[in-house]
């Protein structure tokens, strides 16, 4: 009978000693018991990273498609802004282009993108505009905006709604071709008066450079009194007007030509810069996103790795303790 009331004595003082979870125990007896530990937090902490990698790589995989969307459409827009360029070089070469003329009614045109993730290129076209109108303003001088590009809208509404003239978006929502970009050009003439339409576009060069270009188109008063007052206008005289139409009509005619096929080419070649521009940004995305990858699979190993060592490190220490 004493040795069955000193096993149920001896069975009753073990059982707190070995409890199914030793380690619990152990660091309960260690840790005040105003400061409890909270359980899980190393797998809180890889699991964050954990997620953390999956975000990553899921931006990485859609920076990846952008690149190659952009790169397809580069490919079909670059041999179209190349051969737009030969319509409106002999413009240039009959009636020149002179940005520095000093005129009352000046008209900026600017042309940016309606999307955005493809660099500060739609930057560069409205900080141009905004110097274009700074230099050009004057006490008994009228300067105006002509916005094309959602992206150009949202930064020139901010500080300079009064002075936009007209707005026109979605250019890309279908292929580009001349027709399109006439309408648009005539659209244009008939709903603003200028002395000079100055267009700021972004010239391609190659898939990481692009060239803000400013093309300056003079109303037919303006180059018709440029042409008497000599210089490079002064060469209209030489030519003569066939027909029943006459100088004027010839000017008017010439002008509105011009612009279009100005128009036509700015359109062209900003559209290639921007898929350029997007494609090097996406390109430059996807790298960085690798980077932080592995960055952040080292984090991850490390954290694992140091919280196996520690519940290592309280295992032993536990079963050191239940064996003293």
């Amino acid at each position: 009978m004493a040795m069955a009331a000193l096993r149920r004595e001896g069975r009753r003082f073990a059982t707190p000693l070995i409890s199914p979870n030793p380690t619990n125990s152990l660091r309960s007896s260690l840790v005040p018991s105003e400061e409890p530990v909270s359980s899980g937090v190393r797998c809180i902490s890889t699991q964050v990273v954990r997620n953390r990698m999956k975000s990553v790589k899921n931006i990485q995989k859609i920076t990846k498609a952008m690149k190659m969307v952009a790169a397809s459409k580069l490919r079909a827009i670059q041999t179209r802004a190349e051969n737009s360029r030969g319509l409106w070089q002999p413009f240039t070469a009959l009636l020149g282009d002179t940005p520095s003329v000093d005129v009352k009614k000046n008209v900026i045109v600017t042309i940016s993108a309606d999307k955005g993730l493809c660099g500060g290129i739609n930057s560069t076209s409205v900080k141009i505009s905004r110097a274009l109108h700074k230099l050009n303003s004057g006490p008994e001088k009228e300067n105006k905006y002509v916005v094309l590009g959602e992206k150009a809208k949202a930064q020139l509404v901010r500080d300079s709604k009064k002075d936009i003239e007209l707005i026109m978006t979605e250019l890309q929502k279908n292929p580009l071709n001349y027709t399109q970009v006439s309408v648009m050009a005539d659209d244009i003439l008939k709903n603003v008066e200028f002395d000079a339409l100055r267009i700021v576009y972004n010239k391609f060069q190659s898939v990481v450079s692009f060239l803000p270009t400013v093309a300056t188109v003079l109303s037919p008063e303006v180059v018709e009194r440029e042409a008497e007052a000599g210089g490079k206008l002064g060469d209209l005289d030489s030519y003569e007007v066939e027909g029943a139409e006459t100088k004027a009509e010839v000017l008017q005619n010439l002008a509105e030509f011009q612009f279009s096929c100005v128009m036509f080419n700015a359109v062209l070649e900003n559209a290639t810069s921007e898929q350029g521009a997007r494609m090097s940004a996406m390109d430059s995305s996807s790298r960085n996103a690798g980077d932080m990858l592995d960055r952040l699979t080292l984090t991850y190993n490390r954290t694992r790795q140091a919280s196996i060592t520690t519940e290592l490190i309280e295992i032993i220490s536990g079963a050191s303790a239940l064996e003293g």
